[in-house]
């Protein structure tokens, strides 16, 4: 039937332009975020499972800045408690030395003398061993935690430990003195005594420092998995991407052209009128 009211032929041009012009606004948009999947209204179980593994990626940045705060303040106390033991190592070559029954009293004084700036000297250590306000040597300090899992559930701790002068790890006190044979002799035992609990206090450090280094590089793999785990799910191949807009460019002239000629049949009738 010949008529002007309905031109099915435009209908169908029409539609199919409008396809090609949606599908062109989805590569576009692929093309310009770089996802396949960038809402919930492309592919919502997936971008369920991506938004879950992202929150986990966000989590485990979290884990490594509670990691690296923990290692800094462990390698702190580490290196104080290292210049403690070269300090007690100076301090027994001094008493040892004012043992001696033939010294005289001038040069035991002079030993006495170095021997108190360096007993002195362990307590500005350790008073200055603080690492974003936190001293992991000082007496009262208490164990530091750092966070191991992306939910924060598990945590690794590094115990606290007690170098200074007044706890029992160092076992001089900051009233020893190595003026007298006896009080030497005495600094001599308190010292060995002192280097034995303060090897095993750096051990102790040293293990937990390296702990969290473990731990740390750990986090560090399984988050760029998560992250390439995302990837897969979500990212666009861009080369399937661009050749696809150059199809849908074409289509899209051809439709263009196709709803041309659709919408010229009606004038066809005029013929039936000369």
């Amino acid at each position: 039937m010949a008529t002007i009211n309905t031109n099915p032929g435009a209908m169908i041009a029409l539609q199919n332009l409008n396809q090609t012009n949606k599908d062109l606004q989805q590569v576009q948009q692929r093309i310009n975020t770089g996802l396949a999947i960038s809402s919930a209204k492309d592919n919502g179980g997936v971008f369920a499972i991506a938004q879950s593994m992202r929150a986990d990626v966000a989590g485990y940045k979290a884990v490594n800045q509670s990691l690296d705060l923990a290692t800094s303040t462990t390698d702190v106390a580490l290196a104080a408690g290292e210049a403690i033991s070269d300090l007690l190592v100076e301090m027994k070559e001094k008493a040892l030395a004012s043992a001696d029954t033939s010294l005289d009293t001038a040069s035991r004084n002079a030993l006495n003398e170095d021997f108190t700036a360096l007993r002195d000297q362990i307590g500005t250590i350790v008073a200055n061993a603080e690492f974003n306000g936190t001293n992991l040597i000082e007496n009262g300090a208490t164990a530091i935690s750092a966070l191991a899992n992306a939910d924060g559930s598990n945590t690794i701790t590094i115990a606290a430990e007690d170098l200074s002068l007044t706890g029992t790890t160092i076992t001089i006190t900051a009233g020893t003195q190595i003026n007298t044979t006896t009080l030497a002799n005495a600094a001599v035992s308190a010292i060995e005594t002192s280097l034995d609990n303060l090897n095993s206090s750096l051990a102790r450090l040293g293990t937990g420092s390296k702990s969290l280094e473990i731990h740390g590089t750990f986090v560090n793999k399984l988050s760029d998995a998560l992250e390439k785990g995302i990837g897969n799910l979500v990212d666009a191949d861009l080369a399937k991407e661009s050749a696809r807009l150059q199809s849908l460019q074409v289509k899209q002239q051809l439709g263009t052209q196709a709803l041309s000629i659709a919408n010229s049949a009606p004038s066809s009738i005029l013929g039936y009128f000369r």
